[in-house]
């Protein structure tokens, strides 16, 4: 039995608002059981200087409330940088949400992409990615009616889960609970067009398996398809207007 009473390819409660932050140009509160993220993109109009004549560029950044988790943890500004973990996600968010849309479609803008984590309960990174695409989503939307020359430049819905090995059993959506005792712990990005855009494996105290890596693979396929569900349900028409294939 999981900790929360779940099956092995059960998600936790998904649930996406749109508009958490009205000010931005696109933003969406995420929300994988007790881990809540907030999601912002920005609109700048004008781009990195390497990146002049090029098209536009998207970008992200990440960070943890002190007390998103169990005991407070100093913010990053205090240390005068980020910490490597919020270098890595990041890194990730923007590798992702890069791999939604066409950059050369939107201009000479920069998409500023902040993912802010509430309260973490494992997966946050996932989590981001999945409201990071919705708050994209309604941003190119924003973009687009300011601007008759921007078309519909997403080409893909992206979202992404994490499974793993606990107890020798592949399951879908660690909790933090689950996560702190894996085996192995692993991250997947996908397209709704079924392709991977990341896939991250580690063994915290295993190995993995050929036949459980498929086993996670088959669980990160039937777990990103009802978060697809999700965003799309969430966010109706505004995807027909920004994406090209909806």
């Amino acid at each position: 039995m999981r900790p929360d009473g779940r099956s092995a390819g059960e998600l936790r409660t998904v649930r996406l608002q749109r508009g958490f932050l009205p000010k931005a140009e696109g933003s969406c509160l995420v929300e994988m059981g007790r881990t809540r993220v907030v999601c912002t993109v920005t609109v700048e109009e004008k781009v990195p200087g390497w990146r002049r004549g090029q098209g536009g560029w998207l970008t992200a950044e990440y960070a943890m409330l002190p007390r998103a988790t169990e005991d407070r943890t100093p913010r990053e500004i205090s240390r005068g940088r980020p910490a490597g973990r919020s270098q890595e996600i990041q890194r990730l968010i923007g590798r992702s949400l890069r791999a939604a849309v066409d950059l050369s479609a939107i201009g000479e803008r920069t998409l500023w992409v902040d993912c802010d984590v509430l309260e973490a309960d494992g997966g946050t990174r996932t989590a981001s990615i999945t409201g990071a695409a919705v708050a994209l989503c309604d941003a190119l939307s924003w973009m687009k009616e300011r601007d008759s020359s921007v078309k519909r430049p997403l080409s893909h819905l992206v979202s992404a889960v994490s499974c793993g090995i606990v107890g020798g059993e592949a399951v879908l959506d660690l909790c933090y609970a689950e996560d702190s005792q894996a085996e192995v712990d692993a991250n997947f990005v996908l397209t709704d067009a079924g392709e991977f855009v990341e896939v991250q494996a580690t063994g915290e105290g295993g190995t993995l398996r050929p036949e459980q890596l498929q086993q996670l693979l088959a669980l990160a396929e039937a777990g990103t398809a009802q978060l697809f569900a999700a965003q799309r349900e969430a966010l109706g028409d505004v995807l027909g207007k920004v994406m090209r294939h909806a």
